[in-house]
């Protein structure tokens, strides 16, 4: 389904996009480069700018720098959100200093451990704009890279006291067997740190070829598990499958040692947004579906919520009939963007 955009249009979403910063409401994630990302990856980026304007009133100027981050003062830095364009500039002078990939292979092993930073969406929004840049380099993709690291340093949030329980073979069971938090807490920070528990799933995984495969066996389950768990919470759940592939999509442009740790780090975070936002009973099985892939695409471009569109980009990633019909469950779930 991939395809390589090379109208131009995505560059000039990106370009559009921006001019914005990362967060709305002092909060809420800027879904845009991702979404644009997303469709023109799918061959809809005739449809990107349309999709922008309905999104605009959304869009927020972007925040005003505090002060430079640098090589020696980068740690105490790292996870103030005061700081996003102080870290956007960052990378982007290391970009005109260094290729792309020896810059991500340096910090993503320095970010993984705070993925959790601004609700999964900073992994997330990385996960697309390098595989924007993996389908072709250009400037507004390079930038995009900048603005996604920068927001990923920036929201940069570790999880930390967690006790493990025994896990499952597979990733099914694994997710099955995650306990819900206590009732009662209420928004992404504060059910983050009542996770007191997971199941330990591939923990002993060490080789970089297993662990790829183990990281889409992951993809495949929570993406299959949002039709039966995602009316638990339609917009949060769908990050329990986007941010591991957000994960998996970044591997190829990572060195091979750095595989298995991105592995157990997408595994908590799937199995943390699970525990916060998981339904107590599940529905009946949803059958698989009937439209084809691109069907299903256009259904949630119709729908234009930023969250079924990304959740259809990963189940068209999936490609079987129940990540499909995952998708179109996002779909009846979810209110429209318009």
């Amino acid at each position: 389904m991939a395809t390589t955009d090379t109208s131009g249009q995505l560059e000039e979403a990106l370009e559009r996009v921006h001019a914005s910063g990362p967060e709305r409401d002092g909060w809420l994630t800027n879904h845009a480069p991702m979404v644009v990302e997303a469709l023109a990856a799918h061959g809809h980026a005739g449809a990107v700018h349309h999709w922008l304007d309905l999104y605009r009133d959304r869009l927020e100027d972007f925040p005003d720098r505090v002060a430079p981050v640098t090589d020696d003062n980068w740690a105490s830095a790292l996870g103030d959100p005061r700081r996003i364009a102080d870290w956007t500039d960052h990378y982007s002078r290391t970009f005109a200093e260094r290729p792309w990939k020896s810059v991500l292979a340096e910090w993503w092993p320095r970010l993984l451990p705070g993925m959790y930073g601004g609700a999964t969406h900073t992994v997330i929004r990385v996960g697309h704009a390098v595989r924007a840049l993996q389908a072709g380099e250009s400037a507004p993709r390079l930038t995009e890279l900048a603005h996604a690291l920068g927001y990923w340093a920036a929201r940069h949030q570790p999880i930390a006291g967690v006790a493990a329980l025994p896990g499952a073979p597979t990733a099914t069971e694994s997710l099955d067997a995650v306990p819900a938090i206590e009732p009662g807490h209420v928004g992404f920070r504060t059910r983050l740190a009542a996770v007191r528990r997971l199941p330990v799933w591939a923990g002993d995984i060490t080789d970089p070829d297993t662990a790829k495969d183990r990281l889409a066996e992951l993809v495949r389950a929570a993406t299959h598990r949002y039709a039966t768990h995602g009316h638990g919470e339609p917009t949060m759940l769908v990050h329990a499958a986007t941010a591991p592939n957000a994960v998996l999509r970044t591997l190829d442009a990572l060195p091979r040692e750095l595989w298995a740790p991105s592995l157990h780090a997408a595994w908590t975070a799937s199995a943390a947004v699970t525990a916060m936002y998981g339904p107590v009973e599940p529905v009946a099985q949803v059958p698989s579906a009937r439209l084809t892939a691109e069907e299903v695409l256009e259904k949630a471009l119709a729908h234009g919520d930023e969250h079924v569109i990304k959740l259809a980009d990963t189940a068209l990633d999936v490609g079987d009939g129940p990540a499909l019909a995952a998708a179109l469950r996002a779909v009846e779930l979810s209110e429209p963007l318009v």
